[in-house]
């Protein structure tokens, strides 16, 4: 089994790094992903997270600013382009399999351990689309790596400095999402319930503490002084997604990697349950699962803990299949049929057109909801074309989620569209139409749901040709509000 499982701290040092054959498959992975960049179009969150950084702030309603931030920083540097937005997940993710591979190398992996790492990593279904697109799990799955690795040195090497360099990592986490806390809580009741209870006598783990909490102060002094918007948004997503997330829990545990990965983050667990110094990892993974269980919250929360399972479990791969040839190529093949599998899932391999109705579209949400979103703005742009003169001039588009706002701003100037206001999550709170706007094209909202609101209110045109859940939704054109603008936006507001 895995060789840490009599390790206590300072007992031993990692083996050799394989620096060049990880380093090979990490500017791998980033030259693919960079090269497949442009395929499929923005993704609706990679819109929202521009049309945020528009308004750069210490936090928002639905989500922390750094992915926000990112997507600013990328479209001011490399150009308002897809392209641009998908560079720092691209590099991110070279990171994530070198940061995977080092783990390996913490719990005792030789090189043949550390490949087996960085490979699987490389070819991991969600690796794959974080790396692909701009998501808050993007930044979020490096950030946890570089965590769980600080605390591997910490349990292993009995070296107290990596408790500083952990809270700076935490600490600078909570601007992506606040899930850090399920690390750091589930390894903490680990290490009080079975051990090494000696490391948390270092007066340095007290020190990393007061230094994530001072990093993380600015952001949480936006949720004290907020009413604690994350907790409503959690709140929210309970109520609209908790029950599938529950059900979906299971089976996707079995794939946010992909199948043979799964297989080895059960290797990993046992082997990581049996070593006194990385028992608290495994006790983690169990509390997350449950806590996420009980939230409603989505089953990628937990990617983070299968991170370092999965390289844990690397260590006693390589130990399985060491002079047994038919055992390398199974794992082998086991790894080709799991990367093929990944490849095809997560990247924009099928084209655009024909994507709708595939498995794919079906298994991967943001394959589908990347294609059709310029064309979704250009169907917008023929309701509003097909205003009078009059109308037009004054008109607003009002739309029902971030990611129908952020498709109608980017291409506001090519489709020549008016401004655009939506009710959803952090946009409600950028306020409503102007009192002058007497005419509002509102997108996803049929007109029975407006009646009584406006004199007037008819279905312009239904969005086709999405394979997404914009595909089927009304355009509805709306004329003379029958109360202020500021009166009917509190009932419209909405969270999910």
């Amino acid at each position: 089994m895995i060789s840490v499982a009599e390790s206590t701290p300072d007992t031993r040092l990692p083996p050799p790094l394989a620096r060049r054959p990880i380093a090979a498959i990490a500017l791998a992975v980033v030259a693919v992903l960079l090269a497949v960049s442009p395929w499929y179009g923005y993704h609706r969150d990679e819109l929202y997270f521009r049309l945020l950084g528009e308004r750069p702030r210490l936090g928002y309603f639905d989500t922390p600013p750094l992915t926000p931030t990112i997507a600013r920083v990328s479209t001011a540097v490399f150009g308002d382009t897809v392209v641009a937005l998908r560079i720092v997940p691209a590099l991110l993710a070279g990171l994530l399999v070198v940061l995977v591979a080092l783990l390996a190398r913490e719990f005792g992996g030789d090189r043949t351990a550390q490949l087996l790492a960085a490979v699987g990593t490389a070819v991991g279904v969600f690796p794959l689309v974080a790396g692909h697109s701009l998501l808050t799990l993007t930044p979020d799955m490096t950030l946890w790596a570089a965590a769980a690795l600080c605390l591997a040195r910490v349990l292993l090497r009995g070296d107290g400095r990596y408790w500083i360099a952990l809270g700076v990592i935490a600490g600078a986490a909570t601007y992506n999402r606040h899930l850090i806390v399920m690390l750091l809580g589930g390894v903490g009741v680990g290490l009080l319930a079975a051990g090494p209870r000696e490391v948390l006598r270092d007066r340095r783990l007290w020190l990393g503490a007061l230094l994530a909490i001072v990093i993380a102060s600015p952001n949480l002094v936006y949720q004290v002084t907020h009413d604690w918007p994350q907790l409503q948004m959690a709140e929210a997503l309970r109520i609209d997604e908790g029950a599938d997330n529950r059900i979906a829990f299971v089976p996707l545990q079995l794939v946010l990697l992909g199948p043979p990965q799964a297989v080895l983050c059960v290797a990993g667990w046992i082997g990581l349950w049996r070593g006194r110094a990385t028992r608290a990892f495994a006790i983690a993974y169990p509390l997350g699962c449950a806590l996420t269980l009980l939230s409603g919250g989505r089953p990628d929360y937990t990617v983070g803990f299968l991170l370092y399972l999965f390289a844990a479990g690397c260590v006693a791969a390589a130990r399985w299949q060491r002079d047994r040839p038919l055992r390398r190529r199974t794992l082998a093949a086991a790894l080709a049929v799991g990367a093929v599998t990944a490849i095809v899932t997560a990247l924009p391999v099928i084209p655009a057109g024909s994507i709708g109705g595939t498995p794919v579209a079906e298994m991967n949400e943001v394959a589908r909801e990347s294609v059709g979103m310029h064309d979704l703005a250009r169907q917008v742009g023929r309701v509003v074309d097909g205003l009078a003169a009059a109308e037009r001039a004054g008109a607003v588009l009002v739309a029902s989620n971030y990611g129908q706002a952020g498709a109608l701003d980017r291409w506001a100037e090519e489709f020549g569209l008016p401004p655009v206001h939506s009710p959803h999550n952090e946009l409600w709170w950028w306020g409503p139409p102007p009192e002058s706007a007497r005419t509002a094209v509102f997108v996803g909202v049929p007109p029975r749901a407006l009646a009584g609101a406006f004199a007037d209110c008819s279905l312009a045109a239904t969005l086709d040709g999405l394979p997404g859940e914009e595909q089927g939704r009304p355009l509805t054109v709306c004329r003379e509000p029958l109360r202020p603008w500021a009166g009917l936006w509190p009932d419209m507001r909405h969270y999910s």
